[in-house]
């Protein structure tokens, strides 16, 4: 096999020793918060009654909370969240907000291709939404629609760049830059050409977004229970009952928004799986060091390969880089120890370092990990249970920051009995193919992990397996 500009480019290992050696492991989101944008609030206590109850304080289970009240002020609406809010993928990711409710066109318009213009219109919608609401509510959650930026790193990239930049002639806001313009805009040698889709992404703060939810939340009337795991959910007489050690909810309606960890429906078990994501942040930069990679236009940046690196600035002047592993674990277990992974940092380190040379010397603050809930159709899937009184959203596949939102409007309209253009959606009505049991999801998964990681290698080549998978809907191209 061949090798990636990574590894041909690689620095020295005492460039990245000397980067990591004071990095303290911990989320830098959520120590970024002050005590007044993180509250303790209480757990649930005795018996409290609801027209909603929501299960999760993450993304999805905010904004269905949110919308929910700015459907209906009169709705009494409660969130039982078993740690804190944001406190899971929702204070520990990229924080791009993405307009693609499909996880890029590729994807949805493979799957759905009927359906492929309208989900692009209301993903657009969508993220116009977000927008409007943090404007409009005075969200301070750091929002910066720059957009985000695709770079060619390796030859064979750039016929795709070619197929991007053909299908998406006219379209102003998709700009093709070549290797002259994407250097003279961001300094990477890495660089050969890249996409700018000005206005398909914005960058937030992530654990401010959730923190800033959970405020609008709660200054509309919305309880939010925290440290609080829900144990069970009744539904044998009327209504919902959502049970936790200290007390119970009885509503007539729940959502379920949990995101990664084991669904409370028995129908759903086998519907995601926890894939564990990692991530560095930078200590600010100085003046000179910006000067020196330029990045004047703060856009997200994900580069093209299969196993594909994400990074974006800060406000405070730092450089998130995350991406490239995402790593299984044998059983569905959601467990902190798999979060430590010093060789995936080192490996991260060194990318950033051959990203950008000019920056060796600079040092990284925070490493931290966290599951991603993927499923077999790379975004999120939905249902009812229980008579049509409960609903779900699941599988975002690290697509959550701006979907949630749209799949808050979905899991309303669900419970509502409405016939909507969300509810009239394909990808809404239909369910994606479960993850098979153990052994063979383990196997499956980590050679799935190896194939793509050798088309890498094999300027984009895909193996049978991979093109088995694409042929029976399960193949994925980032």
């Amino acid at each position: 096999m061949g090798t990636t500009v990574f590894e041909r480019n690689a620095p020295p290992a005492s460039v990245v020793e000397h980067a990591l050696d004071r990095t303290q492991e911990a989320v830098f989101w959520t120590q970024d918060l002050s005590a007044a944008l993180r509250p303790d609030r209480p757990p649930l206590r005795g018996t409290v009654r609801a027209d909603l109850v929501v299960v999760g304080a993450g993304y999805a289970g905010l904004w269905t909370a949110l919308l929910a009240k700015l459907r209906d002020p009169h709705r009494r609406v409660v969130i039982v969240e078993a740690q804190r809010v944001g406190w899971a993928a929702s204070g520990r990711n990229g924080g791009f907000c993405e307009a693609s409710l499909t996880h890029g066109h590729e994807n949805g318009a493979s799957r759905w291709p009927d359906e492929i213009d309208e989900l692009e219109r209301l993903g657009r919608e969508n993220l116009d939404a977000i927008e409007q609401t943090v404007a409009d509510l005075g969200l301070d959650v750091q929002f910066e629609r720059t957009g985000e930026l695709a770079p060619a790193v390796e030859e064979h990239q750039l016929a795709w760049l070619d197929d991007w930049r053909a299908e998406a002639a006219g379209d102003p806001d998709v700009v093709y830059l070549d290797e002259a313009a994407v250097r003279a805009s961001i300094a990477s040698p890495t660089y050969l050409a890249a996409i700018w889709e000005k206005r398909s992404a914005a960058l937030v703060h992530p654990a401010r977004l959730a923190a800033e939810l959970a405020r609008a939340c709660e200054e509309r009337g919305v309880e939010i229970f925290e440290r609080s795991h829900v144990t069970a959910l009744d539904s044998s007489t009327n209504g919902v009952t959502v049970i936790t050690s200290g007390g119970w909810v009885r509503a007539s309606q729940a959502v379920l928004a949990t995101n990664v960890f084991p669904s409370l429906l028995k129908r759903n078990r086998l519907m995601t799986v926890p894939v564990y994501d990692y991530a560095l942040m930078t200590e600010p930069l100085s003046a000179e060091q910006w000067d020196a990679i330029g990045w004047r236009d703060r856009q997200g940046i994900g580069d093209m390969a299969n196993q594909f690196h994400y990074y974006r600035p800060t406000q405070d002047g730092r450089i998130l880089f995350g991406g490239y592993d995402a790593l299984y674990h044998y059983g569905r277990r959601v467990d902190p120890r798999y979060e430590h992974r010093p060789d995936v940092w080192r490996t991260l380190a060194s990318h950033f370092f051959t990203t950008f040379p000019q920056l060796e010397g600079l040092r990284f603050s925070h490493e931290w990990a966290g599951p991603i809930d993927s499923s077999t159709q790379f975004t999120a899937f939905f249902g009812t249970a229980r008579g049509g009184r409960v609903a779900y959203a699941a599988g975002f596949t690290g697509l959550g920051v701006g979907s949630t939102r749209f799949a808050g409007e979905v899991m309303l309209d669900l419970l509502a009995g409405a016939d909507t253009e969300r509810t009239r959606l394909k990808m809404v009505r239909g369910r994606p193919l479960p993850f098979p049991p153990e052994p063979a999801a383990a196997v499956g998964i980590n050679l799935t992990r190896w194939s793509m990681d050798r088309a890498d290698h094999r300027e984009g080549r895909r193996n049978l397996l991979l093109k088995t998978l694409d042929s029976l809907g399960l193949g994925f191209d980032s």
